[in-house]
């Protein structure tokens, strides 16, 4: 029996994972194994690490900063959000990162990122890469037309959920048998086609990859939600998602909405807590 966390991505609606961690840090469950990709590895890190409270800081503390969501950041440096100020600056100063924490705790923690390239997968596990972590999870976080690629390892890499969105199948196949699912989604959703798709092949020609898989993301995320739906109504997968529609974009600065959604994250990991102890234990 391999427990663990499959943690999907969302931008700013990322703030629904974060108040489920939270309950799952309050209560001490910790799994086996998690995965996540952009906001959702975002998330995982301060689970990892142990630091209760510090998600809800992170996304919801910080999103008046000037540089955190800025249209002059996207128009001077094509990065809508402020990856140096989330990714060095908050982590390093403003909201400490626990990166001893972090080093020691047992738990396997994969991100996942895309090839620009290829258009493929690509994950790092923290075992193999702790010391790099938070190079990693801006990569993961780093979305065509809101950011720049990273460059690690002698790739180039951006969001993770362009080539997995919900990279369940990647948890299934290093051995998790008790997958607990955490959406930002409301049940039933399914993407569109991205309008954007259309303008990639003139801004992003020198990624073929990247191009070619954003063409087909949001088939990809919908074929992965009826698998997951399948997984669930088999009791192979438990998920949990928000239990109401809100209305958040993925760059939502809203500090009302954003806690509600946070708060509504931590009520329906409160409410299904029995459910999620006795999933992973038997």
């Amino acid at each position: 029996m391999k427990s663990g966390l499959v943690l999907e991505g969302g931008g700013m609606r990322g703030v629904y994972t974060g108040g489920v961690l939270e309950k799952f840090l309050e209560e001490e469950i910790f799994v086996d194994y998690i995965i996540g990709v952009s906001a959702g590895a975002c998330n995982a890190s301060s689970y990892v690490s142990r630091q209760t409270g510090r998600n809800h800081k992170v996304t919801i503390g910080s999103v008046h900063h000037p540089d955190y969501i800025s249209v002059k950041n996207l128009l001077l440096k094509r990065e809508l959000f402020g990856m140096n100020l989330i990714f060095d600056e908050i982590p390093n100063r403003l909201v400490p990162f626990d990166y001893d924490s972090f080093h020691d705790a047992t738990e396997e923690f994969v991100i996942g990122t895309t090839d620009c390239l290829t258009g493929t997968a690509v994950y790092f596990e923290k075992r193999e890469h702790a010391k790099d972590v938070l190079a990693i999870v801006r990569a993961s976080s780093s979305l065509p037309f809101m950011a720049k690629p990273v460059e690690f390892e002698g790739r180039l890499l951006m969001d993770g959920g362009v080539a997995d969105p919900i990279p369940i199948r990647k948890a299934l196949a290093d051995g998790v048998t008790k997958p607990i699912i955490v959406l930002t989604k409301e049940k039933g959703y399914r993407k569109k086609k991205n309008s954007f798709a259309r303008l990639m092949p003139a801004l992003y020609r020198q990624f073929p990859g990247i191009v070619k898989s954003m063409e087909s993301w949001y088939l990809r995320y919908n074929e992965t939600m009826e698998f997951i739906e399948e997984l669930e109504t088999e009791g192979k997968a438990l998920v949990i998602q928000p239990s109401k529609f809100y209305k958040i974009n993925g760059m939502e600065r809203d500090i009302e909405k954003l806690t509600e959604l946070y708060d509504q994250g931590y009520q329906d990991a409160e409410e299904r807590m029995e459910e999620i102890i006795k999933f992973i234990s038997v």
